[in-house]
């Protein structure tokens, strides 16, 4: 009598690991276009919350210190808040930062460098709407916006209509606030 000799495989056959990346490059593809998605409202909100940390800062430094605080946008253009900003104590309250030049650093006679934010990531742009903030947000001593108006800055990551974008709202004591929309962006 004859056994029949059978061994058991311990391995995939072609078609099973065909089908196996077939199925893995459909998941792939369906779910590469959420992650981008998920990436650019991430970086948004995260940029938005830079700038409202920025302006709450300024805000407790005014109080803290007794003098105005200022955030001054970096960068050539009005408006254009994308390139970064400065937060800083402007004892002369011109609303720019000015340092006597000498090593000796936040003297009781000139400004002083709180912190600085570099640009914002990619394309992103941070504009802002009203030409009391085209430039800077400063908060006075007792905690109040010096403009005594509210903006709006919009935050967006591509240009065009419907576009999601974040919104932060400055109401006209100085209190900022942010929200998620789409709309025209820059």
């Amino acid at each position: 009598m004859q056994k029949l000799f059978t061994e058991t495989s311990k391995g995939f056959t072609l078609v099973e690991l065909m089908v196996t990346i077939a199925i893995a490059g459909v998941l792939v593809g369906i779910a590469i276009p959420s992650f981008t998605s998920i990436i650019s409202n991430n970086r948004l909100t995260t940029s938005a919350n830079e700038l409202v940390t920025a302006l709450n800062l300024a805000r407790s430094e005014a109080v803290k210190r007794g003098f105005q605080v200022t955030v001054r946008r970096k960068g050539a253009t009005s408006t254009q808040w994308e390139s970064g900003w400065d937060i800083f104590v402007d004892r002369d309250g011109n609303n720019t930062f000015s340092d006597n030049g000498n090593a000796t650093l936040c003297e009781a006679t000139e400004d002083c460098l709180l912190k600085t934010y570099s640009a914002l990531p990619g394309n992103l742009t941070l504009r802002t709407g009203n030409s009391s903030y085209k430039d800077y947000a400063a908060y006075l001593p007792n905690g109040l916006s010096k403009a005594g108006v509210g903006d709006t800055f919009t935050l967006c990551s591509d240009s065009g209509t419907s576009m999601p974008q974040r919104t932060i709202v400055i109401n006209p004591i100085g209190r900022p606030r942010t929200s998620a929309a789409t709309g025209t962006c820059p």
